[in-house]
């Protein structure tokens, strides 16, 4: 059974292009979940994707804290470049703890924390998201085989356990700036996120 329901779709406008945008429900807790797809994604070709969770200081707010806003807005240029393509926009929010946990994280890292040890200190993994949502939404949105704009070895892994197979890691490295350094570095030495330094 899949862990999610295709509800709706409708077109969205955006600086890049005409994406359609898909509307999901998790099963059992109701999370609302979406795709921006362009062009068609059905064919035996591997599709360029990324896989996005939500990120509302980075992505509405405009934070430096991460890079998260910057890879958004560059994944979805590169799929119009492109012609082709789908982005998922997967609400969990902070590696899955939360907003508000987040902030909690945040505050925690203004004492010097880090991003993976601000997280466990609020008793949570250092990465709790689920990718079996993931793979469920592109299930129904018949795309098997992806190239996959991500700096995570955890996300290609991820997909390839649910059986979408990742054809090709296509770096995605925008946005470092000093508010992030010490962010970026923590998700390269403890999280083995591919970054150059």
């Amino acid at each position: 059974m899949s862990s999610v329901t295709l509800i709706a779709q409708s077109k969205l406008p955006t600086p890049w292009g005409i994406f359609t945008m898909v509307g999901f429900q998790e099963v059992g807790s109701n999370k609302d979940h979406v795709a921006l797809v362009m062009g068609d994604i059905t064919t035996d070709t591997p599709v360029l994707g990324r896989i996005h969770s939500e990120c509302l200081t980075g992505d509405a707010l405009f934070s430096l804290r991460c890079d998260c806003g910057f890879q958004l807005q560059a994944a979805l240029q590169n799929i119009a470049k492109e012609g082709r393509g789908v982005l998922l926009y997967v609400r969990q929010e902070g590696r899955g703890i939360g907003l508000l946990n987040k902030i909690r994280a945040y505050h925690l890292q203004d004492q010097g924390a880090d991003t993976v040890e601000a997280n466990v200190a609020l008793g949570f993994a250092a990465d709790q998201r689920d990718y079996r949502i993931c793979a469920d939404m592109l299930e129904l949105l018949g795309v098997h085989s992806l190239r996959l704009m991500t700096n995570n070895p955890r996300k290609v892994k991820a997909m390839e356990s649910f059986g979408i197979r990742v054809s090709e890691r296509v770096p995605l490295q925008e946005g470092r700036n000093p508010y992030n350094e010490f962010y970026l570095s923590t998700k390269a030495d403890k999280l083995d996120h591919m970054l150059k330094r």
